[in-house]
């Protein structure tokens, strides 16, 4: 897996994206103490709303993003959308309206939806062999794991010494380094055949542009079974993303570091399964692991309740086991 760092130009880019996760995953708590500022005790309201803004930025913007992206420098796309990015998070900790937290949670992440497909087009580009292509993915979804636990660790440490708020420098911090290690690769030019794998594709019209990778998910029968698992795993994350901050300090009590804390038992959980599936895989099919987290999944958010009616320690000791 290692073999693809020697790349020099994928590891800059390699740690361009863990220095972006690492801020992603500052944000995710600082915007749940946010919240919870804002609204208290329906601070699940609110964040579950900030969530929702996000994926409606996501799932429209990216389509718009990639079609009016094609042809541009990927380099000058890539640390735009990081400077964006950088900008939309130091003016979090100002605002006073939640309106305002909506607005720049928008801007943010429809920056994101420009830059991920963006940098997701420059790995092959960066990594022509095969074997090394494979490592840097494997490298990638590691590193996503890794956010998900250390980034809260980290969050918790911070939140010792310094208030909250700190929380969304050390994300722009993330984005600007992202940015200046993006600035310092060589990104190789697209090659015609791939800017235009279709005939024509370049010149079609910027609509047909826009909803081509929706159609290809619909018209692909192996990818639609696809779309009911991610519904499971987002509904789920989702709830971990949402309800956190509000069980911890409303229902349990507990402190802000303690909300990290519990963020990071469930990136632990994430973790522990990309280190397994390799051995789980070599003896079970692909589709019955995927079914089987899906029931996995679902029974875990439906124990939920019964764990917080669990007296004293038990609800801690019950809800930190089902995040994992």
């Amino acid at each position: 897996m290692l073999r693809a760092l020697s790349h020099p130009a994928y590891l800059r880019l390699y740690l361009a994206q863990v220095a972006s996760l690492a801020g992603t995953g500052l944000l995710t708590v600082a915007l749940g103490l946010l919240a919870y500022d804002l609204a208290g005790g329906s601070a699940g309201r609110l964040l579950g709303t900030i969530f929702a803004v996000k994926m409606v930025a996501y799932v429209l913007v990216a389509p718009f993003a990639s079609a009016l992206a094609q042809g541009l420098p990927r380099k000058a796309v890539m640390v735009t959308a990081d400077l964006v990015r950088m900008t939309a998070v130091v003016a979090l900790p100002l605002i006073t309206e939640v309106w305002q937290v909506y607005l720049l949670v928008f801007v943010l992440q429809s920056a994101s939806a420009t830059f991920t497909p963006t940098f997701q087009s420059v790995i092959p580009q960066v990594l022509t062999d095969r074997d090394d292509y494979t490592a840097g993915l494997s490298l990638s979804r590691l590193a996503y794991d890794l956010e998900a636990v250390l980034s809260p660790a980290l969050a918790g440490l911070l939140l010792v010494v310094m208030p909250h708020d700190a929380l969304f420098w050390g994300t722009a911090a993330g984005f600007a380094g992202s940015a200046l290690l993006v600035l310092s690769v060589t990104v190789p030019k697209l090659p015609r055949s791939a800017e235009s794998p279709e005939a024509g594709e370049d010149e079609a019209p910027f609509l047909v542009r826009v909803r081509r990778g929706a159609m290809l998910f619909v018209r692909v029968p192996s990818l639609r079974p696809v779309l009911a698992l991610n519904l499971v795993v987002a509904s789920a994350g989702a709830f971990v993303l949402v309800q956190t901050v509000v069980i911890v300090k409303a229902r349990v009590g507990l402190g802000d570091d303690m909300v990290a804390l519990y963020l990071a038992f469930n990136g632990a959980g994430s973790m522990a399964a990309a280190f397994l599936l390799p051995w789980i895989l070599r003896r079970v099919t692909h589709r019955r692991v995927m079914l089987t987290g899906a029931v996995l999944l679902t029974t875990a958010t439906a124990l939920i309740p019964l764990a917080l009616t669990s007296p004293g320690p038990g609800a801690l000791v019950g809800v930190g086991a089902l995040w994992v």
